[in-house]
């Protein structure tokens, strides 16, 4: 599926395309492609994103997989309004907008998920522990972490929770930019992707 403002079927839109508010996260292009790659996605599958931001992982999943169900979890309401904004854009009509924190909302959702995505989130540890005992056997989870403190805890809970084929990529990109006069490669922020699956 594709939209007329972004007519292609690969992934990776441009970071500018996206309706942004300040101080909200973006997950950066190249870090998304990174994401993407983790999840693994597959057609008619469940997917939830929790602590979705701006909403880009939920608009490139909708985009890639129109059959799937998009479960996108925000507890901020302008937020929350920013990712609908954004899925109307990408004429993506596949993203259900859940405004509510996580881990106390996961019980409430009608369906387990076959891919779980976590981009932020306090508190983390309680969050995985949740997501775990609701995903399906076979499936993934990928969550991102920017600090080291965020890795440990993530590391720390798979660990616990017996996660199973774990990776663990850490991206550095630089981009090209024009400041003044002159064009320079202007490094993007690290992020962790760390992914797993559930086997039983």
């Amino acid at each position: 599926m594709s939209s007329s403002l972004w007519p292609y079927v690969t992934p990776g839109i441009p970071d500018d395309l996206f309706e942004r508010l300040p101080g909200i996260p973006l997950s950066k292009r190249e870090v998304r492609l990174l994401i993407l790659s983790h999840l693994r996605l597959q057609p008619n599958s469940v997917i939830w994103d929790i602590g979705a931001g701006t909403g880009t992982i939920p608009v490139e999943v909708g985009l890639l997989c129109p059959t799937s169900q998009i479960i996108a979890i925000e507890r901020d309401e302008e937020v929350a309004s920013l990712i609908r904004r954004n899925c109307d854009r990408f004429q993506v009509g596949n993203v259900q907008v859940i405004e509510d924190s996580a881990p106390d909302c996961l019980q409430h959702l009608p369906q387990a998920p076959h891919r779980v995505c976590i981009e932020g989130g306090r508190p983390m540890k309680a969050i995985l522990q949740e997501v775990w005992r609701h995903l399906q056997p076979q499936g993934r989870l990928v969550a991102t972490a920017s600090s080291l403190e965020g890795l440990y805890v993530i590391s720390e809970s798979f660990a616990a929770l017996q996660v199973r084929n774990i990776e663990v990529v850490q991206s550095g990109v630089n981009r090209l930019e024009t400041r003044g006069s002159q064009q320079i490669f202007a490094a993007v922020d690290p992020m962790f992707v760390l992914s797993g699956e559930k086997l039983d």
